[in-house]
């Protein structure tokens, strides 16, 4: 049976606990980041190792360390969507070049621009 083991860390300890999983043989399984609902960021990193899921955790963060060197394109792929997503910076990461969201999609600080849904069918009916 698989167990997820939760940890809170700070940005100081991203790299040293990224560097330390890899030490062990873990894989770097996924970076997923997310606004709680306060609305800071989060973003969590999950280890495989053996039959756990280790995750660490770290929130109310605009600009982290990139684990790229450790991790590779494992790394660079989620962080840089993680960028585009909610915003969080990652030092050291190029950040350049977008993955899949075109500039003109987001307000400047990560957040997707989102049409409301009547207001989508009223621009409809107005084509018609």
């Amino acid at each position: 049976m698989q167990v997820n083991n939760k940890h809170m860390i700070t940005v100081d300890e991203i790299v040293s606990v990224a560097q330390e999983m890899k030490d062990k043989g873990a894989t770097l399984g996924m970076i997923h980041g997310h606004l709680d609902k306060e609305g800071k960021k989060v973003v969590t990193y999950d280890y495989f190792l053996g039959n756990a899921v280790e995750s660490y955790e770290v929130t109310d963060v605009t600009t982290l360390p990139t684990v790229s060197e450790i991790w590779a394109t494992a790394a660079s792929w989620p962080e840089i969507e993680i960028h585009e997503l909610i915003g969080v910076d990652f030092d050291g990461l190029d950040m350049s070049q977008r993955l899949f969201l075109p500039a003109d999609m987001l307000d400047g600080k990560g957040q997707i621009f989102v049409t409301p849904m009547n207001e989508l069918r009223e621009n409809n009916l107005k084509e018609d």
